[in-house]
């Protein structure tokens, strides 16, 4: 008698995407929110599976592949708000009125669809075929196995799931009380140096912290290498240059933004390049791979990714409206008459340097986290490049309308690249998910493409709500209350910047020859046999704030030695899950709070709805400090009575 066939176990369900979808829908909106409030946004993915698993629980045959399907489509609410770093430049420069539903929802959705096709060649390279942490793919992993798990029993589950509540708890309580104000997010100290000016930066962030120990001693060094560079050589030399008076934090903060940001954005842009021509051979493998597989069925189904015919087409057929969009901003304006050869060319910037952005979000998503990976870097790079070829078409200096019109074109043309940039920084983190808990990565291509979609529907009414509301700093016309939307002003200066012959190019070179350096330092080490310190880490070190940065090295270092302490143990690799437990549940908790706190900010319409006290700088400098440094050794000395138990 034969056996009946094994049925397949529960992964991409209607009522799997729906609730991502009902998921989706709530994170955008508070993310598009809280990033043009203060410019920044907070990841999904581990949120979503959070909820997910709670939601799930109450079905008998829900599984952890389900849950991941969940927060892979709910993943796009974090990556779609990127959006908002580059469309409300269009507003600011006066050549929208708003935000047409139409327009916005076709740039956000082709950018996002476009995003996940190129990176599907991508996975075999950057997440199989590597040694690249995916810091946040790992954590979303065992938050998914630590819930499955808990559903069993089982000694080792419990320990596992008293390691990520604990951590959960711990990093979302400080989280609320620096909101409070009663103790600081950050300690940060500026000092004049001679004729100069730096200073010492560390968010009190246990995310940071968290992230730090998930990435790994290499990529943290390097990071630390970059903050050295820029924070301690370069801003001290560019201050020195032009003495001021005044608040030192002040006069610091702005030179790193108006010249030591662009010279990390050259080492990035090197550093960029130089990864796409070493990750190019096993790219070109995936390639192979995916033609393989598509010839037949001899790939396992934890290895079969979309067909590369249907990634083909599929790309081709997202061109389509990318085609007719520019052709409408371009006709019967300013720029008419060169409607053609302007949308022939941006369809091959948006190809070209779309799949070239794709491989560099990955492996950058790869090396710190999606949530870390400076994706505005990648922006600026982008709008400077397609800046540059309009320049090229149309020479600088002419009429007022046609700049503007130039300005507007570069910035759409931005916008729908970096939709494939931010998509594919997080589509890569989570296929890493899916890889550590036996997912199908074609189910989650496809899921992620629903929740572009998803996501695409609800970023228009959400801008337009709070552009009629509160509008934009920079816009004309803009109010006291507006919102600040710092990305978006800065690549939109940009674009105005590079047409009118006026970006600091300066450093952009000099940061381009620091590039080379790193990458000649890396390949030395590699060489030697010592640890490698990879270039676009040095490049996020420089190009990232210090406060963004400095926490990230300390759990790197924090978490090289503690998994030195584990290996003297008895059973080594489950005491390093509890250490990685136990960072994961430290970005889960910050990330769970950020959630609320933008219904929280939304609600009030201020930026500080939480502030007990005010003007109490410096004891909650103190009070956050020690507090932060206790909670953490507290929480990692748990971590290891909890394994000897």
């Amino acid at each position: 008698m034969a056996s009946a066939p094994l049925r397949s176990p529960v992964e991409l369900t209607l009522r799997g995407v729906l609730l991502g979808g009902v998921i989706t829908l709530l994170f955008t909106a508070a993310n598009v929110y809280l990033g043009l409030k203060i410019g920044l946004t907070f990841a999904t993915s581990i949120p979503a599976a959070v909820i997910s698993m709670a939601v799930l629980r109450a079905f008998r045959d829900s599984t952890i592949l389900e849950n991941n399907i969940v927060q892979t489509v709910a993943s796009a609410a974090g990556t779609l708000a990127a959006i908002i770093f580059v469309l409300p430049g269009l507003v600011m420069i006066g050549w929208w009125q708003g935000f047409p539903f139409v327009t916005t929802a076709t740039i956000t959705a082709t950018g996002g669809i476009l995003g996940v096709m190129f990176s599907v060649p991508l996975r075999r390279a950057l997440v199989v075929d590597t040694v690249l942490p995916f810091p946040e793919g790992r954590a979303a992993a065992e938050v998914l196995k630590v819930g499955e798990e808990s559903r069993h029993g089982g000694a080792e589950s419990a320990k596992g799931l008293s390691a990520i509540v604990a951590s959960t708890l711990a990093a979302a309580g400080f989280s609320i009380l620096t909101q409070t104000r009663l103790i600081a997010g950050e300690a940060a100290h500026f000092f004049r140096v001679g004729a100069g000016a730096t200073g010492v930066s560390a968010g009190l962030s246990f995310a940071l912290l968290g992230a730090g120990h998930l990435i790994g001693l290499s990529a943290g060094l390097a990071i630390l290498l970059g903050v050295v560079v820029g924070w301690w050589v370069v801003l001290p030399i560019l201050t020195a240059a032009a003495p001021q008076a005044g608040d030192v934090a002040v006069w610091a903060n702005g030179v790193f933004r108006s010249d030591v940001r662009f010279f990390g954005a050259g080492v990035i842009g090197v550093a960029a390049i130089w990864t796409l021509l070493r990750i190019a051979k096993p790219v070109i493998g995936g390639l192979r791979a995916s033609l393989t597989a598509a010839r037949g069925d001899s790939v396992a189904i934890e290895e079969r990714d979309l067909p590369i015919g249907v990634v083909a087409v599929v790309s081709l057929a997202t061109l389509v409206p990318v085609a007719v969009l520019l052709h409408s901003v371009v006709s019967g304006g300013p720029l008419a008459g060169h409607e053609w050869a302007l949308v022939a060319g941006s369809l091959l910037f948006v190809a070209v340097i779309g799949l070239v952005i794709a491989a560099v979000c990955g492996y950058m998503a790869g090396l710190i986290g999606a949530s870390n990976s400076p994706v505005s870097g990648i922006g600026i790079l982008s709008v400077i490049a397609a800046a540059t070829l309009l320049v090229g078409l149309f020479g600088r200096g002419g009429e007022v309308a046609q700049t503007q019109a130039l300005v507007a074109y570069a910035l759409i043309v931005t916008g729908i690249v970096f939709g494939v940039a931010t998509i594919s920084n997080d589509n890569l983190q989570d296929l890493k998910t899916g890889q550590l808990v036996g997912a199908t990565p074609w189910k989650q291509q496809v899921a992620l493409v629903i929740g572009v979609c998803f996501g695409s529907v609800v970023v228009p009414p959400v801008m337009q709500l709070l552009y009629t509301s509160f509008g934009f700093a920079g816009m004309p016309g803009a109010g006291p209350n507006a919102l600040a939307a710092p990305q978006a002003a800065l690549i939109s200066a940009l674009a105005q910047g590079v047409l009118g012959g006026n970006l600091n190019w300066t450093m952009i070179g000099w940061g381009a020859l620091a590039g080379v350096a790193a990458i000649a330092l890396d390949e030395a080490l590699g060489r030697a046999g010592r640890l490698r310190l990879p270039p676009l880490g040095v490049g996020l070190g420089i190009y990232l704030p210090m406060s963004a940065t400095l926490t990230v090295v300390v759990g790197a270092v924090i978490g090289h030695f503690y998994d030195r302490r584990a290996d003297t143990l008895p059973d080594a690799e489950a005491a390093k899950r509890l250490g990685v437990l136990t960072a994961t549940g430290m970005i889960v908790g910050e990330s769970l709070w950020n959630v609320v706190f933008a219904g929280i900010v939304y609600e009030t319409g201020t930026e500080t709805p939480l502030a007990l006290v005010d003007g109490f700088e410096g004891p909650a400098l103190i009070a956050g400090t020690l507090l932060f440094a206790l909670v953490a050794w507290w929480l990692y000395r748990r971590t290891r009575k909890l394994h000897a138990a």
